[in-house]
């Protein structure tokens, strides 16, 4: 009997544990003015359109992936691990620098391709709110210049870039909201994948030819790169990602 109740309170304490960091992290977020006008603008909006999709509010996870060449960003969303994600809905890109192709290096101008993860919320951003990703990412460090990868790729609003992605400050307040409840429900790595266009799309995909035609090495990178965005298409689920010595990712 005493064993169930040490396991019952450890339990409790979790939860609370649980309850606290969500809440103290959403609070965090709204102590920046900017943050907090966001919650006030977009929550009562975006409640309403999970409640229109059937989706459960607040999200606990959220997956973001970004199409260089349609210049759109995909938001999903999920409740629990097991289920597969649901569209919720999709943001217009309104700049863009570079090319098609991945980042390899400081001042190439160029938007990231590939795999990565929020690791930032800045809510007092020159951008007026943006959210990091972790380029260069493990991939990115062993084959980009050792000595300048470039770094500080953000999603952002303002609609300007210099290689980030930028959204306007309507969408990127919906979408730091967004990513405040994943981040606070328990999602640590809210995961944001790069591709050069969607794939099943027939220009796209001719665009995308024509463009690595001459070059070998890049086709094969976004080939690679496809495979995750396949293995979403059929399944609604992530694969997981990892990196080889040489820097190539695989899944399993």
């Amino acid at each position: 009997m005493k064993k169930q109740t040490f396991v019952f309170t450890v339990f409790l304490l979790a939860m609370v544990h649980f309850s606290f960091s969500q809440s103290s992290f959403v609070d965090y977020q709204k102590s920046f003015s900017r943050v907090s006008q966001a919650f006030i603008n977009k929550e009562v909006a975006l409640k309403k359109q999970f409640a229109a999709k059937h989706i459960s509010w607040p999200q606990k996870y959220m997956y973001i992936r970004s199409f260089k060449y349609n210049g759109e960003m995909e938001v999903w969303v999920r409740n629990n691990t097991v289920d597969s994600f649901t569209y919720f809905k999709t943001y217009k890109i309104c700049a863009l620098a570079g090319t098609l192709g991945p980042k390899r290096m400081e001042g190439d101008f160029q938007v990231p391709e590939g795999f990565y993860y929020i690791n930032d919320f800045n809510g007092n951003s020159t951008f007026h709110l943006s959210l990091g990703l972790n380029y260069p990412n493990a991939a990115d460090k062993l084959i980009s210049d050792a000595d300048r990868p470039g770094g500080e790729i953000y999603i952002h609003g303002s609609c300007v870039t210099v290689g980030c992605i930028p959204i306007n400050n309507d969408q990127i307040e919906e979408l730091y909201v967004l990513s405040t409840y994943a981040k606070a429900g328990g999602q640590d790595f809210i995961p944001v994948h790069i591709f050069p266009a969607k794939y099943h799309e027939k220009k796209s995909e001719e665009y995308l030819e024509n463009f690595v035609q001459s070059e070998p090495a890049l086709r094969d990178f976004e080939k690679n790169l496809k495979k995750v965005y396949d293995f979403f298409e059929n399944h609604r689920k992530l694969p997981v990602v990892a990196v080889t010595d040489a820097g190539k990712y695989v899944f399993y």
